[in-house]
């Protein structure tokens, strides 16, 4: 108990500059563990409603029926999204007659804007950790030296050295230390981990974007039925399948 309340008064005692470090630090610290919760909660979710439609997407499920499908619902995100934009841009390439090479290209592209905007939405805070990781120790060692410095300053002044003359100074400015690593450390670890859970849906994506191209380029060159947008649609209407 004495050295919780010791450790308070060195806080409230020091220096304005130090204290304005720590209450930095400790802001940065709250502001670490709000991302590191956040992008934990949605990388977990991205995940299961990418891994829930694929799974349905490879169970067989026409492709109109399965737009169609996205298409009623409000909210669209992960691989249902890059397969509705990817798939309304064949239709409308596919209406106007398009050559097919010009078809897969234009699907192509839409492929990869709408995988690149979902990784950027993905990737949000990721940003922020990176700073916090980085620029905290140095903010800590600031304080740091801020305080040893004023400790060696009230030594001067003092006829008697002593170690309980030198001893404040030099504890507060050790806490402005261990609150940078306190609020760095956490952020690189959080940093490298949602990093690598990123980079992994970014590829299970791309894979599935490169799958569908081939869907889609093999009905364009290997099929004579290949649908219009009307047709498309007017029969994903009939068939009346809602999103689960």
């Amino acid at each position: 108990m004495s050295e919780s309340i010791n450790l308070i008064s060195l806080i409230t005692e020091a220096s304005l500059l130090v204290q304005l470090v720590m209450g930095i630090l400790l802001l940065a610290s709250i502001i670490c563990w709000v991302l590191i919760f956040r992008l934990s909660a949605r990388l977990g979710t991205a995940k299961k409603l990418d891994q829930h439609f694929e799974n349905w997407f490879w169970s067989g499920e026409d492709l109109a029926k399965l737009y169609q499908g996205i298409q009623n619902s409000p909210d669209r995100h992960g691989l249902a999204n890059i397969f509705y934009i990817g798939f309304s841009e064949f239709l409308r390439m596919n209406k106007k007659r398009q050559p097919k090479e010009q078809i897969i290209d234009g699907v192509e592209r839409k492929l990869r804007v709408g995988l690149g905007r979902q990784q950027q939405a993905l990737e949000s805070g990721l940003a922020v950790l990176a700073s916090i990781g980085s620029v905290s120790p140095y903010i800590g060692l600031f304080g740091t030296v801020w305080g040893i410095m004023n400790a060696f300053l009230g030594l001067s002044m003092t006829d008697q050295v002593s170690l309980s003359a030198v001893a404040p100074g030099i504890a507060e400015a050790l806490i402005a230390t261990a609150m940078g690593l306190f609020a760095a450390i956490p952020a690189v670890l959080a940093y490298n981990h949602f990093t690598a859970k990123a980079a992994a849906l970014y590829d299970s994506r791309a894979l599935f974007c490169d799958e569908m191209t081939g869907i889609l380029q093999r009905e364009t060159y290997e099929s004579a039925s290949i649908p219009t947008a009307e047709t498309a649609i007017q029969a994903a209407q009939n068939l009346q399948s809602p999103l689960v």
